[in-house]
């Protein structure tokens, strides 16, 4: 299909990520994939390719610009791999947004450089054992110290992509208990360096996808946190974790768009090369009608997806349009590689064809970013239902 979004330097972009691909990720990918986690020194080289600092002032070393359509084409060509950057996502999708809105002058300075170099990688801790979608649930809890010089954090987190590299981790934590009007109030978010004492990683662990990023639990005991390494204001973190939905819902969506594009790829390309009962798998009707229903929805979710995109570079991206769009793509990304594993037969099963892989690694879309369910109730409510 036409398209319209990206322009000669995205595209530019584009034969860059897909020549660094190749030569330096798809020759150790199934290493990763054995290992559960990418190398923590893949990052550096992803600091060196400028990827982390695209969207980061030039002043702190970053390119300046302002756009979510360089992270479209990474999800493209790691989607087109079969292959995943490890926790890397988080470090630029989740936490950077954190960073350019709350994080002040002095704290940009510190920050910042090294994020864009790799030397620090980033994650964010919201979700806790027990708590899931409910935020405002948490129990980890942040205290002031009686001189006012530090907080002492205390408490555990779960499901934390990048955890077991991250070097900073934005933390929410409550430095007040949540009022009886509204249980919201009292959360506080925190730069908490990992490398404190009382901080440490728990079990890395064991998902049925993503394999190469690293997810871990976390706990807390007694961490000090310099007053200095609070972000943005004491008490109004949920309202600061509202804020930066619509873009990691947008970015689930592309995702799951870009997931389905590469099945389709996947199966196209193998039908064509696999022989059955003396001709390619391709040549029966059975097969084309199912690539080409495929293609369809997923001509359907670029669609969606792209015009999301623009919202969000135009900052109209409203949480109803962004919740739409995740729906939309998981659901079309659900169906389309399930059906392109089945014209894989048997080998769509084995995890060395990247299709079974891709499988895998969708599945988490429709529940990470808030559940499908999560994004029918906000859709249902944008109706006045």
């Amino acid at each position: 299909m036409r398209r319209t979004v990206f322009d000669e330097d995205h595209e530019a972009f584009r034969e860059t990520i897909r020549a660094f691909i190749e030569a330096e990720v798809v020759p150790v990918y199934d290493e990763w994939f054995a290992a559960g986690q990418a190398p923590r020194d893949f990052y550096y080289k992803l600091g060196e390719l400028g990827v982390f600092g695209i969207n980061v002032p030039e002043e702190f070393g970053g390119a300046g610009l302002d756009t979510h359509k360089f992270e479209a084409v990474l999800y493209e060509e790691t989607a087109r791999a079969g292959v995943q950057f490890g926790g890397s996502g988080v470090h630029v999708l989740l936490a950077l947004p954190y960073l350019k809105m709350l994080a002040t002058d002095e704290q940009k300075k510190r920050y910042l450089p090294k994020f864009v170099s790799g030397e620090e990688m980033w994650a964010l801790a919201m979700t806790e054992p027990g708590t899931g979608s409910d935020v405002a649930g948490m129990k980890t809890t942040a205290k002031l110290s009686e001189d006012g010089t530090h907080y002492v954090l205390n408490g555990a987190k779960t499901f934390i992509t990048g955890g077991v590299h991250a070097d900073r981790v934005i933390v929410c934590a409550r430095t007040s208990a949540p009022s009886a009007e509204d249980r919201r109030f009292g959360i506080s978010l925190f730069a908490v360096d990992t490398k404190s004492e009382g901080y440490s990683i728990g079990r890395k662990l064991d998902k049925l996808g993503l394999r190469t990023s690293d997810t871990a639990e976390l706990a807390f005991v007694d961490v000090k946190v310099p007053v200095e390494d609070l972000l943005g204001e004491e008490g109004k973190g949920f309202s600061y974790l509202g804020h930066n939905l619509a873009s990691e819902r947008w970015g689930i969506a592309f995702g799951a768009y870009a997931q389905a594009a590469a099945a389709v790829r996947f199966a196209q390309q193998y039908v064509t090369d696999r022989t059955v009962f003396g001709k390619p798998v391709a040549h029966f009707q059975n097969t084309k009608f199912e690539l080409a229903a495929c293609q369809a929805e997923v001509d359907a979710a670029q669609a969606v997806a792209d015009r999301a995109l623009e919202a969000l570079d135009a900052d109209e991206l409203t949480p109803a349009e962004a919740a739409s769009a995740k729906l939309f793509c998981t659901e079309v990304a659900h169906r389309v590689i399930d059906r392109c594993l089945q014209l894989h037969g048997g080998y769509g099963y084995m995890n060395e064809y990247p299709i079974a892989r891709l499988y895998a690694d969708n599945r988490v879309n429709r529940i990470y970013g808030g559940t499908s369910e999560i994004m029918k109730t906000i859709i249902a409510k944008s109706m006045g239902l």
